[in-house]
């Protein structure tokens, strides 16, 4: 009766954790998705990266001071949760997601706004500092926008008119500009606007009589302008030179487009991989289903918590950490069904598999962490907000899937419904040996496989990839287009993004690009709606207004641009190498502390492998190689060492049972029994990681084509390396160099033991 109370407890204690993350979810989904901050990539908007000089060459340059300066015009602007991030020692990037008017914005923060009254001479006779704060309004003028101008020190400005007035015709005017720069001429401005050009000077007016109050400033302004202008005078001017060397826009409407697709890719991503884990694994499958909708919501909730912004990039993060929270599962499952074949009970086969899988299971999820923090630290723009949605993916599947998924499966088994029911964890009765009969455990592996005779094949077909991808390197570096196809992030240039409602033709495109003038584009189509037209020049923003506003009126979308000049194209390259090199050092002696310093090159070589891969394919393809790209090499390093790990976790275990001298052959049979023992494990891991990619790929965003092309390709080629590169490596090692003996204490010779591992001629 006690035991049934207490399998009734167990039961009662999961249904009331289960129903309590279902109303957790269900009450605060809607909350959490409405206030989570979308990037500019989501809903719009633009990204500027400003390289920052004194006005005042000898003035030192005080970046808090600057980045309150921009912090004020764009609250004028209204925008929630600006992003406004100090790189370095002198640039700002400065973040604004849903700006419905971007070129008013733009002008606003880059500006530096320095207003100064002059006259016909240059000669400055008074600065903004005349005027009271905040006095700049705007007004009309028989229904013509102008801005109004409240003076602080009427004496001063009093003054000043009552000298310029009585001054000759043609020389009483007041020349209102805004950042004079040295060598700038009211005449030779006059001469443009005598002309029907844009002078550099916003206002020019005569002065008849002295003016003891307030004045205004005319021109040719629309409303947006003049209202534009009057907040700049408000916010009051930049203490610095803010140089535009980098800037991504993206129009409201293709953000959204991006969103919807990738979103609906993602969900049924995570259906797939939930459906596959009940489908394989029964009652863990289920429990893990449940968990993964936990796992979404915390991860949700956390960013939506901190504030950050949610990205495609960070889309695809939180896919990819569906499928490696779904494989810290994936793993503890296959070792409770080891244990089961082994003739355990299903307690304690629940109960030794979770503790043998805990250290593959930590071990590989904490090296991801480190490629992930690596990426935070060191990393810009989209490469941070990828780390940081990796960073919450990997902290949770440790918390939420590792701690609580067992909980939850522990409480179901101790209700004692399922212990003589193998078949609710994916395993036939009989295939459960009788131990106390003697009869022998099922085996799981292929017997025959020889994966350490066969990683030739695979080791040759990576070679010749590779140096396909040399040969037709130099091929194009001989023709003058570059070993890589460098998308503007590290080549330089301005990319843009032409999207309609409509069909867009490449062919319409180019003839409105060169009938405007500009015959240096390549062009390439995503989609019916889509056409990227890119140039390796820095186009500025005078040239890209106009090209934007032409195309605007022929497709109704106003195009995204993204422009990068060449000095931040050489600084991404170097942060590139950086960040991959920071990366490798950090997880090999990470590695090494865990094992031992040959299971660590094992690891390295086998990145070094995908690495090349990934950007083998790259070259030959001739796919754009940009940011979104490093992000995912750096990914692939930490989900190729997940996989290396779990082989090199069993090849461990299996090394502290085998006699002290081992030899090669013996060496061989330990690597082909330890990969036979987690093939499935490493094939389970691939499928439920590679499945959200997969529809990412087939129906996501085109925003992110690349970004998940180099993923697919990157966890193909880790599969294959974890398999066959890392540890025929160690074997290799191990054969020429044979490390001292660290366990000094005796060896156990449990009986249980001795049967899980016998190999042709080795005795533990």
């Amino acid at each position: 009766m006690d035991n049934k109370r207490k399998n009734n407890k167990n039961f009662a204690i999961f249904l009331v954790i289960v129903a309590a993350v279902v109303v957790l979810i269900a009450s605060t989904f809607k909350s959490i998705q409405n206030s989570l901050n979308l990037g500019l990539d989501l809903q719009g908007g633009f990204e500027i990266l400003y390289e920052v000089t004194p006005i005042d060459e000898t003035a030192e340059l005080d970046m808090t001071v600057v980045t309150n300066s921009i912090s004020k015009r764009v609250n004028v602007l209204g925008v929630s949760e600006p992003q406004i991030i100090v790189e370095g020692t002198d640039r700002i990037r400065v973040q604004l997601a849903g700006v419905e008017d971007q070129e008013s914005a733009r002008k606003m923060i880059g500006t530096t706004a320095h207003l100064t009254f002059r006259d016909v001479d240059d000669k400055e006779m008074a600065d903004s500092s005349i005027l009271a704060e905040g006095g700049a309004s705007l007004a009309y003028e028989n229904g013509v926008p102008i801005v109004s101008l409240k003076i602080k020190d009427d004496a001063k400005f009093g003054e000043i008119t009552k000298e310029i007035s009585s001054r000759t015709s043609g020389n009483n005017i007041m020349v209102i500009w805004l950042d004079y720069e040295e060598g700038d001429s009211y005449r030779e401005e006059a001469k443009k606007a005598a002309a029907g050009e844009e002078p550099k000077y916003i206002s020019a007016a005569s002065v008849q009589t002295q003016i003891m109050g307030d004045c205004i400033i005319k021109g040719s302004f629309t409303e947006t302008e003049a209202k534009t202008l009057a907040n700049l005078i408000n916010s009051g001017s930049l203490p610095v030179k803010m140089t535009e060397i980098s800037s991504n826009v993206v129009s409201a409407e293709y953000g959204e487009g991006a969103l919807h697709k990738t979103a609906i890719a993602g969900i049924i991503g995570v259906i797939a991989v939930a459906l596959f884990m009940i489908f394989k694994y029964r009652l863990p499958g289920i429990v893990a289903t449940i968990m993964l909708a936990f796992y979404i919501w915390c991860v949700f909730a956390i960013y939506s918590a901190m504030g950050a912004v949610f990205t495609l990039s960070g889309i695809g993060a939180l896919v990819l950490g569906v499928g490696m929270t779904v494989d810290a599962n994936l793993i503890c499952y296959e070792r409770i069904r080891q244990e089961l074949y082994k003739g355990h009970s299903v307690p304690s086969a629940v109960e030794e598999g979770q503790k043998l899988s805990f250290s593959a299971v930590f071990d590989a999820q904490f090296t991801t962490l480190i490629a992930a923090l690596i990426m935070y630290i060191w990393g810009n723009g989209a490469v941070k907000g990828f780390a940081t949605m990796l960073i919450i993916t990997v902290v949770m599947t440790l918390v939420v899937n590792v701690f609580l998924s067992k909980r939850l499966l522990t409480l179901l088994v101790n209700t004692g419904n399922f212990n003589d029911k193998p078949e609710y964890f994916g395993v036939k009765k009989e295939q459960i040996p009788d131990i106390q009969k003697g009869e022998k455990q099922f085996y799981t592996g292929t017997h025959q496989f020889d994966y350490v005779a066969n990683a030739k094949y695979s080791v040759i077909t990576s070679l010749v990839i590779i140096g396909l991808a040399l040969i037709m390197g130099f091929v194009n570096m001989g023709s003058g287009k570059g070993f890589f196809n460098l998308g503007i992030d590290f080549a330089s240039g301005t990319k843009l993004t032409v999207s309609s409602s409509e069909p867009v033709k490449i062919e319409d495109v180019q003839a409105k690009m060169e009938e405007l003038g500009y015959s240096n584009f390549k062009y390439q189509s995503s989609g019916e709606n889509t056409v990227y037209a890119t140039t390796k020049e820095a186009l500025t923003v005078d040239d890209l207004s106009g090209i934007k506003s032409a195309l605007k009126e022929v497709y109704g979308e106003e195009p995204g641009d993204n422009v990068v000049t060449p000095v931040v194209g050489k600084d991404l390259v170097r942060n590139a190498i950086i960040l991959t090199v920071v990366a490798w050092i950090a997880m090999m002696a990470y590695v090494t502390f865990r094992y031992e310093w040959d299971y660590a090159l094992g690891c390295i070589v086998a990145l070094l492998h995908d690495v090349g891969i990934v950007l083998a394919f790259f070259a030959i393809l001739r796919m754009e190689v940009n940011t979104e790209v490093i992000s995912v090499l750096l990914t692939i390093i930490g989900y190729s060492i997940n996989n290396s790990i779990v082989v090199f976790d069993r090849i461990r275990e299996t090394m502290s049972l085998a006699k002290k001298n081992v030899s090669g052959e013996e060496y061989k049979a330990i690597v082909n029994d330890s990969l036979d023992r987690t093939i499935k494990m490493s094939i389970y891991s691939s499928i439920t990681t590679l499945l959200p990619v997969i529809f990412l790929l087939l129906m996501g965003s085109k925003a992110i084509f690349t970004f998940i092309v180099a993923m697919f390709i990157g966890l193909i080629a880790g599969t294959f390396s974890s398999i066959f590169v890392a540890p025929t490596l160690w074997r290799t090692i191990r054969m020429n160099h044979k490390p001292k003996d660290k366990n000094k204490t005796k060896k156990k010779e449990k009986k249980e033991a001795l049967d899980e591992y016998t190999f042709k001629g080795i005795n533990a």
